[in-house]
């Protein structure tokens, strides 16, 4: 069933239409948000205002644009001008520092049965936290260019930008991205300084990583020798963004679906 046709019926007060069009969406808007935002609580709640912002604004939608072009849009607003993002930029210069410090062989972690997941949780981590050190402009392009592979039309209609002004932007971030992870990140390239076995380490000491706890290596996420393996077979200009887009994409916790539930039967 096509969305816009729940959408004519939400808007009329069809409840299970409604709840249909947020089950279509919400696992894209909860990327989207932990795409931009680099920590799942965050984005938690991110993906959880923008849902709600969704349907109390759904009588506002006028058909001119495909439904989840709208719902992006309205998503992207939020997320730009979110103060948790403006509040946490690092730059390229200070990740660089902080990714080439704290080096150390991982010695007996090796032996521990954690090992794995805890460099593939440090591998996501840091692929995740690199879009941080972009303006939030710049981080959303890039991220639905390159990792939502929007069209180009979509994504600047999405963003208010002019086709060749987003398509400019796209490419200095790209540029920008590039540039960084083939410097510093050893997966990027492999004589680069820091590498996940040699961070791991201060990652644990500094509570980037959590060996009881982890949030984001699971079993939908290829594992770190897969990672590693498929970066070694890459072209080089193609490494970045295979790194970026090899995170799974995560699901809307469902503990959010059960509370949109509540306020869709109110």
């Amino acid at each position: 069933m096509k969305i816009e046709f729940l959408v004519k019926r939400a808007i009329e007060g069809d409840k299970v239409a409604l709840k249909g069009i947020i089950e279509s969406i919400q696992d894209d808007v909860y990327y989207l948000a932990l795409r931009m935002l680099a920590n799942p609580e965050d984005a938690q709640d991110a993906a959880q205002e923008i849902l709600i912002k969704v349907i109390t604004n759904l009588s506002s939608f006028e058909f001119k644009s495909k439904f989840k072009t709208w719902v992006y849009r309205i998503a992207a607003n939020y997320l730009i001008s979110n103060k948790k993002i403006k509040d946490k930029e690092p730059t390229f210069d200070s990740s660089k520092a902080d990714l080439e410090s704290d080096l150390e062989e991982p010695a007996e972690l090796i032996s521990c049965p954690e090992y794995s997941a805890m460099l593939n949780e440090l591998r996501i981590f840091c692929t995740i936290s690199m879009l941080m050190c972009f303006s939030p402009s710049y981080r959303m392009v890039y991220i639905l260019g390159d990792i939502f592979e929007l069209e180009h039309q979509e994504a600047s209609q999405i963003l208010g930008l002019s086709k060749d002004t987003y398509r400019k932007q796209l490419s200095r971030a790209r540029i920008k991205l590039i540039k960084f992870m083939s410097s510093t990140c050893g997966l990027a390239n492999e004589h680069a300084s820091c590498s996940c076995e040699w961070k791991l380490k201060g990652a644990i000491c500094r509570e980037r990583v959590n060996p009881k706890y982890i949030k984001f290596s699971d079993i939908t996420n290829p594992t770190y020798s897969e990672i590693q393996q498929r970066a070694k077979e890459t072209q080089k200009e193609l490494k970045t963004v295979t790194l970026q887009r090899s995170i799974t994409h995560y699901k809307y916790p469902s503990k959010l679906s059960e509370l949109l539930e509540v306020l869709i039967n109110q």
